[in-house]
């Protein structure tokens, strides 16, 4: 759980502009600070789980919930420059706790954990190369960043291969629905 509050007049290089203040639990490691396209900065304090993201577009009523996602993102295991595409209105975030597909047994979460990544992470890169979403497997979840449809295809695959079908076979549905994404993203275009 986060607090999220706007902290004025308190500002790193940004005129008029409003600090948002995140607590939570995050990682540990090194602090690090992060700016996004020119007007969003995140700085991460690893020893207090303090993150603070500070913003010039205050015009944007979402930009709070988009902290919060970028936040969830990062302590999800993305690096924040994948998490910082939840800046874009089209982006989602989506957690699945794989906890809820095959129990608390550690070995049943090693293996399908193992299944989702694959050898060499080659199901993980697959099934983000076919559907321009961001996947990551993290602790007893796997999080996906992109488009709704990206993560709608994305969340089938995993869920396949959690259910046990062979790679070749996700891999298979994975490039069928490639083409679909193809040609809606298209038929945008012309309209």
């Amino acid at each position: 759980q986060f607090r999220l509050q706007p902290l004025h007049n308190h500002s790193r290089d940004f005129k008029n502009s409003t600090c948002w203040a995140l607590n939570g639990s995050i990682s540990s490691g090194d602090n690090s600070s992060i700016v996004y396209d020119d007007n969003a900065f995140l700085n991460i304090d690893s020893e207090t789980g303090e993150v603070e993201i500070t913003a010039e577009d205050l015009d944007d009523p979402t930009l709070p919930l988009k902290a919060r996602s970028i936040v969830t993102a990062i302590g999800r295991g993305f690096s924040p420059e994948k998490a910082f595409r939840l800046m874009d209105d089209e982006a989602v975030l989506e957690v699945m706790d794989l906890r809820d597909y095959v129990g608390r047994s550690e070995s049943a979460l090693r293996r399908v954990k193992g299944r989702i990544i694959g050898a060499d992470g080659r199901a993980r890169r697959i099934i983000e190369e076919t559907t321009g979403a961001n996947v990551s497997v993290y602790g007893h979840t796997v999080s996906i960043i992109g488009r709704v449809r990206e993560v709608e295809v994305a969340r089938e695959a995993i869920l396949r291969l959690i259910e046990g079908s062979e790679h070749g076979s996700v891999y298979r549905y994975l490039f069928r629905m490639r083409r679909e994404l193809k040609k809606e993203r298209l038929k945008l275009w012309e309209e």
